[in-house]
């Protein structure tokens, strides 16, 4: 299961057997500033994964924040989730925060890529 409104994607799974697993995810988001970086989005994940809590939070720089779904599935599997599971697996809503995280950070096709983003 998974919900989406603006600034917040809510996602949910329950173990459908012994052999399964389970989970419950809100990521958070908003623009916000780095001194480094620059304009980016902060992104605020917290629930649980396997019954153990998680609270975490990471920066993406704007030319870096549609990579998300990554950097969110690595925090879920530290604390449990499967290898080959991932957030990006409920498509529609995944595609909605991505649209929304664009049109927060005001991206256009064709925006310039910090060339140190890409190594």
């Amino acid at each position: 299961m998974a919900t989406f409104e603006p600034g917040h994607l809510h996602i949910e799974r329950h173990a459908l057997n012994k052999d399964d697993y389970s989970y419950n995810l809100h990521i958070d988001y908003e623009v916000s500033q780095d001194p480094k970086e620059g304009t980016g989005m902060l992104f605020k994940m917290h629930g649980s994964v396997e019954g153990k809590d998680l609270n975490e939070e990471f920066f993406l720089p704007k030319d870096q924040a549609f990579d998300f779904a990554r950097y969110a599935s690595r925090i879920a599997h530290k604390y449990g989730m499967p290898t080959d599971a991932g957030i990006g697996s409920m498509h529609k809503e995944y595609d909605q925060m991505f649209e929304d995280v664009r049109a927060q950070l005001d991206v256009k096709p064709g925006d310039p890529v910090k060339p140190e983003h890409l190594e």
